[in-house]
């Protein structure tokens, strides 16, 4: 299962890098969960040519990843907006507790909301 989800995220972060067939063939096998049987009868071709061409794919997707580290770049992105989203509700709690500032207070809710924008 993590795998498929992160063939997924490499293919949306580089699947133009692909044939369109490569593109297809993936996009068939993780997302519309059709089995190589299923691709290879509907595109005409053998199971063994499907297999080959997902493999070959896939082998681009984790070299294009382990060149560039797009993924990994979003995943820590993440990470740290996660943190400042925790630091801003503990900000706020902290504020409320302690003489609630109302500057305090928007700037908080400010830098959570901006934040949270930026993971959508």
């Amino acid at each position: 299962m993590a795998n498929n989800i992160e063939i997924t995220l490499l293919l949306d972060l580089y699947g133009e890098t692909l044939t369109p067939k490569q593109r297809d063939y993936l996009n068939f096998y993780y997302n519309d969960d059709l089995s190589l049987s299923e691709i290879a009868e509907n595109e005409g071709i053998t199971r063994q040519g499907v297999r080959d061409a997902i493999k070959r794919a896939e082998t681009v997707l984790y070299d294009m990843e382990s060149k560039l580290r797009f993924s990994q770049k979003l995943a820590d992105m993440q990470s740290g907006l996660d943190d400042i989203v925790k630091c801003a509700e503990d900000i706020n709690e902290y504020n409320l507790a302690h003489g609630l500032s109302r500057e305090i207070n928007d700037m908080t809710v400010k830098i959570k909301s901006i934040a949270l924008s930026l993971t959508e």
